[in-house]
């Protein structure tokens, strides 16, 4: 009965921190919601007993994606004015597909898919099972294909995203190492008797 009672705890806080993402006007309330949000699902991980997926939901969105998106967020000059001049131009297409995705959700929702019946209890897995252990057998044995092309296009997406942002300017100091090194210590220090 508790954990039925931190399940609905969870789900709801994620639910409204999910809407208030979406609703909220200031882009920066937006992503304290979405870190909200985040923690909220992590905790609905842990209820079903995949702490190492809490754990790195915890770590890697709210401690390096969020934190990135809050400092883009701070730094772009958003044009509030401008973006709701376009509000009224876009609500009609954008209501109809709010209310073909209410009709689905409703549809899914009063299909007896997800009933008591229809989903059974899983339980919990024993003391001994580490659920970190069991994904990496997983991960590195069945999907290690998958796994390694996923690897190979995140690091060409990070090589490109590094190329694309270098740029070279003129009015820069840098750094010549092997001038630094190569530098005749007569040349840089001057005796003056006084």
């Amino acid at each position: 009965m508790l954990e039925l009672g931190f399940f609905y705890m969870f789900a709801g806080l994620a639910v409204m921190a999910a809407l208030g993402v979406v609703m909220s006007r200031n882009t920066v309330h937006s992503v304290m919601f979405l870190i909200f949000c985040f923690f909220n699902a992590a905790g609905l991980f842990f209820l079903l007993d995949a702490e190492f997926i809490g754990i790195l939901l915890i770590l890697i969105y709210v401690g390096a994606v969020m934190v990135l998106f809050m400092f883009v967020v701070m730094m772009l000059e958003v044009n509030f004015a401008g973006l709701r001049e376009g509000f009224l131009r876009y609500l009609p297409i954008g209501g109809m597909i709010a209310l073909v995705l209410f009709i689905e959700i409703v549809a899914a929702g009063s299909s007896g898919i997800f009933s008591p019946e229809g989903m059974p209890d899983p339980g919990h897995a024993a003391q001994h099972v580490n659920n970190t252990v069991e994904i990496g057998k997983v991960l590195y044995t069945r999907y290690l294909l998958g796994f390694e092309v996923a690897a190979i296009i995140l690091l060409v997406a990070l090589i490109g995203s590094v190329v694309l942002t270098l740029r070279v300017r003129k009015d820069a100091k840098y750094q010549n190492i092997s001038r630094q090194v190569n530098v005749d210590p007569a040349d840089r220090l001057r005796k003056v008797k006084m």
